[in-house]
């Protein structure tokens, strides 16, 4: 069953079948804002506990004009490590891991976190 968004600052959050959905509004070209930003929401307004198994995490971050010089590989870890806790106990359990970087209609990062 899909479900409204939970959160209304920066950070909102969903789930979507056996996903979960995690938006941020906004970018900075520094990976390590967005790590107390999303452990913060996921403490403060998440109620699901964390699972075992296996994870497909998938990060899409959007940009309007030319992409912020920012290392994807840094953000993932940064989102991995504020979400980690909440919806898998370690981020070894992620299995398939995508984190990619597109032009878009606004600036915003979605996660999207399914079991395998």
């Amino acid at each position: 069953m899909d479900q409204d968004w939970i959160g209304t600052g920066k950070v909102r959050a969903r789930e979507r079948g056996d996903a979960v959905e995690i938006m941020i509004d906004g970018l900075t070209t520094q990976a390590k804002y967005y790590k107390p930003l999303v452990y913060e929401f996921m403490r403060k307004e998440w109620s699901s506990r964390p699972s075992w198994g296996d994870f497909a995490v998938d990060i899409r971050m959007e940009h309007v004009g030319e992409p912020p010089h920012i290392d994807l590989d840094n953000l993932a870890k940064a989102l991995l490590d504020a979400i980690k806790g909440y919806l898998f106990h370690d981020d070894a359990q992620v299995a398939r891991l995508l984190v990619e970087r597109h032009e878009g209609e606004r600036e915003r990062i979605t996660i999207a976190v399914r079991p395998r």
